[in-house]
């Protein structure tokens, strides 16, 4: 005890002033604490309850007699005591126990409160004689149960069980010690150990420590020690230890049997616990003195000592220790803050103290750390850095790093900023910039091995920024630890850096995107397809067909869910003659692709295209180079290489005149191409052979011909309007007039062709002589006899028709006035009829007989009810009539007229017929009356 180091961490609260009221007028016997109140018991019986600050509440006659044990309750605020009362009769004990409901007040005519007593048992009976108690505890099971265990100077135990302020209980007795002196078998003290469903007591007499098991029944008693001890020198702690305090030593005592001991010497008059420190009042023989000590059992040292009176009683309230005096004089004492007390061992450079201090009084880790911290300064200040440096290892999640990392960076102490870095690490707390160090230190100490353990940890798990690992490997030359992390942690991307840009282990590279599954392997070839391309265009191709056509065949259908060609232009934009062959391969495979389209339009780009790359040819072949302008050398051809580039633009133009033919479905409207574009191409490279191609299939006949004019292709622009000009064959007769206006402006000899041109529009009668006359003229280079046939013949032709026309000019006057004549006739002259037989049935026409105007005769009979038309005539009437209704509703569709006129080859004749079959006509005036002026009824009415 003497070794130890003594602090004063406990202070005296009050300043010293505490005293027990005055209203406590009688010898305390007994105290309990519970519930922010003090409850004293006193020898004339009365119950006082103190506040904090030993400020007297309230107080109440609970005996008649003494107050022998006193229990506060600390789940219900109930009172528990146990006293003497008088006595009833002579075979009832005096003794009783009282249950109180500080809860409930009864006033009685005063104003002090009085607590209900809800129950009141005798503990002695019959079946348990009576006997001095000689302790007193109560265990709270689960409310409103209770254990009440009474401790007799005859070496027994009663308890009872149950619910006490209901009276439903149960007794049984426990046999502890059996002699025939009882100052050594009386119960000095007594612990409940509730450990969850193991439910010991601890019974201690002054030659024995026992322990009971109350969950068999009867209970099993087992003895832990033949030495006890004294009266209120037995506590329990709050590992559920019993403390048991004898003249040389303080023992623990758990259920298996004794444990530590600590070698107080002293007569222990009283034992406590609080807070993880063991209290000890300590009776000196020598000095005659007491002395109140405050063990921290833990870290070994004195919390507090002070030289006190003759203690009655110890108690813990409010967060403090309370000493009660036979002087009735009470002592306070409280525990400092932990600041304080740091601040304490700080001074006097205890640090260790300090920590075994924070540590066992379970502070939080945050001021551990603290405390940690200036314990790792104090000892870099004397330069142990090694051992300054566990202390700060032991901060890592509380200390911001870089305070550390900084101290150890000025003192160069890289092996210890390694080994921190390192802890760092494994908690998993490093950033970014702490990888990046820690490898730098690695890197600069060559310690491979280290690399190796940090880099290829065996357990799984990545503890560090895996981007900044790689990132410091690769610059360090560690390409091999570089590219273990990048695989380890799933970064394809930076494996394949290392391996192509650094390494320029190219197959190494296709090997591993090969063994990637296809999202991945897609991601890693957009990202690196360009250096590929440029090393090992074939092997690249392939694993693009690989990713792009995977299941996919002539004779299955696509897979939507695969990579588009599209996807992977960008790694060809240098290399324009892999992506030809990689789209080549592809449509070869693949017929139904979502982007058919655009692998199309790009596949026809680069057939047109002019300036397609060359393979390039190498300097020892004979290569001359010149600068392009931008201070680069660009090789030139020799020339039979840059024949061999004609005849490969001449195959790539006969490519992409078969990719415009084939990829247009003679069943399809449309291609599998932009036609738009597909033009534009052929324009931009031109290629005649393409734009004839599209103008044709887009029926665009006058583009066609446009592009043989630009050409002075005169034979090929005979025979397209030849091919396209034929009406009967869908074709448009206006390109023969298109032709003719072509070689009139054409300005040089081309008799012949203009010769064949006009057989061809004299045999559809496509413009008029006039208009041929008109067009030629402004040729100066044609002569009339190039035309002289053809006018001849056209005026013959002409001659005939104007004979014809007034030859049927003629008939049609004679006709009409044939028919005015019988009008007039009809109109002015009476009709005889002399029909004899009925135009029906043939017989001998009778009356009553009905006689039509166009001369037929019936009998009423054959008529029926329709005399109002004649049969005969009726039929071919009405179709007259139908045809007329017919041709008034088509003169209403004006789209059809104009259809007529413009498909005519002589749009006159057309409006000529609508005129003549009465379709178009002058609106009608009316009279006044409202009446038509010309009225055709062609009614045959009966009389």
């Amino acid at each position: 005890m003497y070794q130890w180091r003594k602090f004063e961490f406990f202070e005296e609260k009050y300043a010293g002033k505490c005293l027990v009221p005055d209203e406590v007028a009688g010898k305390i016997e007994c105290c309990s604490s519970g519930r922010g109140k003090i409850a004293v018991g006193c020898e004339d019986g009365t119950v006082s309850l103190l506040d904090r600050g030993f400020k007297f509440s309230y107080g109440f006659q609970a005996h008649t007699s003494s107050v022998l044990f006193i229990q506060q309750l600390k789940q219900r605020n109930f009172l528990l005591t146990v006293g003497e009362d008088e006595q009833i009769s002579p075979q009832l004990s005096s003794v009783c126990l009282k249950v109180f409901d500080l809860d409930k007040t009864q006033p009685e005519g005063t104003s002090t409160p009085i607590p209900d007593c809800i129950q009141i048992l005798r503990i002695f009976t019959n079946q348990f004689p009576e006997a001095k108690i000689t302790s007193f505890l109560v265990l709270e099971e689960a409310p409103p149960i209770l254990l009440i265990a009474i401790g007799l100077d005859n070496g027994c135990i009663y308890c009872i069980q149950g619910d006490i302020a209901r009276e439903r209980i149960k007794r049984f007795m426990l046999q502890v010690e059996k002699s025939q002196d009882k100052s050594q078998c009386g119960i000095t003290g007594m612990g409940f150990r509730v450990d969850g469903k193991a439910f010991h007591l601890f019974a201690v007499t002054p030659t024995s420590v026992s322990l009971f098991n109350l969950q068999t029944q009867p209970a099993a008693r087992q003895t832990l020690d033949h030495i006890g001890s004294n009266v209120n020198s037995v506590a329990m702690n709050d590992r559920l230890e019993l403390i048991i305090g004898r003249p040389e030593a303080v023992y623990f005592y758990e259920v298996d049997g004794r444990g530590p001991c600590w070698g107080f010497e002293g007569e222990k008059k009283f034992l406590g616990w609080f807070r993880g420190y063991l209290l000890c009042v300590i009776a000196d023989q020598r000095s005659g003195s007491n002395t109140f000590n405050i063990y921290d059992l833990k870290n070994r040292l004195i919390a507090h000592s002070i030289v006190t009176k003759e203690v009655s009683h110890m108690l813990c309230e409010w967060g403090s220790i309370l000493l009660i005096m036979n002087d009735k004089s009470a002592l306070c004492i409280g525990e400092k803050d932990m600041e304080s007390k740091l601040d304490m061992l700080f001074k006097k450079n205890l640090y260790t103290v300090a920590i075994n201090l924070v540590q066992s009084q379970q502070a939080d880790a945050a001021a551990t750390a603290e405390v940690l911290r200036k314990y790792g300064d104090h000892l870099y200040m004397k330069q142990d850095f090694d051992e300054a440096m566990s202390q700060y290892i032991h901060t890592i999640g509380h200390l911001e790093p870089s305070y550390v990392i900084q101290k150890f960076l000025d003192a160069q102490r890289i092996y210890n900023l390694t080994n921190y870095l390192e802890k760092l690490h494994e908690k998993g707390l490093a950033s970014k910039d702490h990888t990046t160090l820690l490898l730098n230190c690695y890197t600069k100490l060559k310690d491979v091995d280290k690399l190796n353990v940090f880099i290829k940890s065996e357990d799984g798990e990545i503890k560090f920024d895996v981007e900044t690992a790689i990132r410091v490997c690769r610059a360090a030359n560690y390409h091999e630890h570089a590219m273990f992390v990048a695989k380890k942690s799933g970064r394809h991307e930076w494996y394949l850096k290392i391996l192509l840009e650094d390494l320029g282990r190219y197959d190494e590279a296709l090997q591993y995107i090969s063994s990637l599954d296809q999202s991945q392997s897609g991601v890693t070839v957009k990202e690196y397809g360009k250096i590929l391309i440029e090393h090992k265009p074939m092997e690249t191709i392939e694993i693009l067909m690989g990713l792009c056509t995977e299941g996919a065949s002539n004779g299955t259908s696509y897979s939507y869910m695969l990579p588009s060609p599209v996807d992977f232009l960008n790694i060809f934009v240098h290399y324009p003659r892999s992506l030809m062959n990689f789209l080549e391969k592809y449509i070869t495979k693949v017929k139904d692709s979502p982007a058919q389209v655009e692998i199309h339009n790009t596949l026809l780009e680069l057939y047109l295209s002019s300036d397609l790359n060359f393979p390039s040819m190498s300097l020892e072949n004979g290569t001359t180079t010149t600068s392009n302008g931008n201070g680069k050398l660009v090789e030139l051809p020799k020339k039979e290489d840059t024949k061999n580039m004609e005849n490969d633009h001449e195959e790539r133009l006969q490519k992409g005149l078969l990719l415009l033919k084939t990829a247009w479905p003679l069943d399809q409207e449309q291609p599998l191409y932009d036609v738009d574009l597909a033009i534009i191409l052929c324009e931009m490279n031109s290629f005649k052979e393409g734009l004839l191609y599209l103008y044709e299939k887009l029926k665009l006949y006058k583009e066609v011909i446009a592009c043989y004019m630009r050409s002075h292709d005169h034979e090929g622009l005979i025979g397209c309007c030849k091919r396209l000009g034929d009406s009967g064959k869908g074709g448009d007769p206006t390109l023969w007039a298109d032709l003719l206006k072509y070689f009139g402006e054409l300005g040089e000899e081309c008799s012949k062709e203009v010769r064949e041109v006009l057989n061809y529009i004299e045999r559809d009668e496509i413009l008029p002589p006039i208009m041929v006359l008109q067009t030629l003229s402004s040729n100066p280079c044609l002569t009339l006899s190039v035309i002289r046939d053809y006018i001849a013949r056209k005026l013959e032709h002409e001659s005939k028709l104007i004979e014809e026309d007034r030859r049927m000019i003629d008939k049609y006057q004679e006709e009409t006035l044939t028919m005015r004549k019988e009008i007039q006739d009809l109109r002015t002259n009476a009709r005889i009829f002399q029909l004899s037989k009925c135009s029906a049935c043939t017989f001998t026409l009778d009356l009553p007989a009905v006689h039509f105007m166009c001369m037929h005769s019936f009998h009423q009979r054959c008529l029926g009810d329709n005399e109002k038309e004649c049969p005969e005539c009726a039929p071919e009437y009405r179709s007259v009539v139908e045809m007329k209704r017919n041709l008034e509703q088509n003169s209403k569709n004006q789209d059809q007229f104009f259809k007529q006129v413009k498909n005519s080859k002589d749009g006159f004749s057309v409006i000529a017929e609508y005129f003549g079959k009465g379709i178009i006509s002058k609106t009608s005036k009316k009279e006044s009356g409202g009446g038509s002026l010309n009225s055709n009824s062609n009614s045959t009415h009966g009389f």
